[in-house]
């Protein structure tokens, strides 16, 4: 502790002393940081984990099929042309595969819009979950 003592003349008015005390608070603070530390869990380093036993899955490509939209609004199934009625028929094949092909719907640049969106269309009517537009590239 810290004592302020005057400068000895009578006629000196008792100031008011401006500096805090931060002692108290110092030893407040370490109190509880000693606290906080014993009462904290000690951490584990190790991570308990059941592994899966025996031999992994094989890893098979799924089955993938392309269809191409050229700017004449062509329709090329896996790069066979098809025109509707059999675009229809190879769709509700490929739905009733176990499991279903991944496919991949790539029109040109330059394809009008109906006739992606009726193969978009199509597809969802026909079952397939599937879908992939590919070939953003173009648009660059």
């Amino acid at each position: 502790m810290g004592m302020n003592i005057g400068t000895g003349g009578s006629n000196s008015e008792a100031e008011p002393m401006m500096d805090i005390n931060t002692t108290p608070l110092i030893d407040v603070m370490l109190v509880l940081i000693i606290m906080l530390i014993i009462t904290i869990p000690i951490q584990m380093h190790s991570v308990n984990m059941e592994m899966p036993v025996g031999t992994p899955p094989t890893q098979e490509k799924p089955l993938e099929v392309r269809v191409d939209i050229d700017r004449q609004g062509v329709i090329y199934w896996d790069g066979v042309v098809v025109d509707r009625v059999t675009l229809d028929n190879n769709m509700l094949e490929a739905a009733k595969l176990n499991p279903q092909p991944n496919v991949l719907i790539r029109p040109d640049k330059a394809a009008r819009y109906d006739n992606v969106a009726y193969v978009l269309a199509n597809s969802q009517r026909r079952g397939l979950s599937k879908l992939a537009i590919i070939g953003s590239e173009q648009y660059r």
